[in-house]
């Protein structure tokens, strides 16, 4: 090989590997992350068929106000863990972990024990 050859192997090989490194940087440091207990007593003030719907807008609302967000997206894990015991008995309180992004969208998930 001539030494042009070697030189353009060496820039492709770096240009590669450079994408790869930023892609792997962990949703936390986006930006701001938050652990919050979120009380869902008030879900159980409304008929019996409409509670898991009310725990899932008042976690909704809880995000909206405490971290002035944008946006909401509850993620799968949360939503599993509200309907787990069905529509009629979400849980009284959920633990959930709530990361926000540059854009004011915030994701928020069950927070790990």
């Amino acid at each position: 090989m001539s030494e042009d050859e070697v030189k353009n192997n060496v820039e492709l090989e770096t240009a590669e590997e450079a994408p790869s490194e930023k892609e792997e940087a962990p949703l936390e440091e986006e930006g701001e992350t938050r652990i919050y207990t979120v009380p869902l007593r008030k879900a159980y003030y409304v008929p019996r068929y409409k509670r898991a719907e009310k725990a899932i807008r008042i976690i909704r609302e809880f995000i909206l106000r405490h971290m002035k967000a944008e946006r909401v997206v509850i993620l799968q894990r949360l939503n599993e863990k509200i309907w787990s015991r069905g529509n009629r008995k979400p849980p009284r309180r959920v633990k959930v972990k709530a990361i926000k992004d540059k854009e004011g969208v915030v994701k928020v998930d069950l927070a790990s024990d």
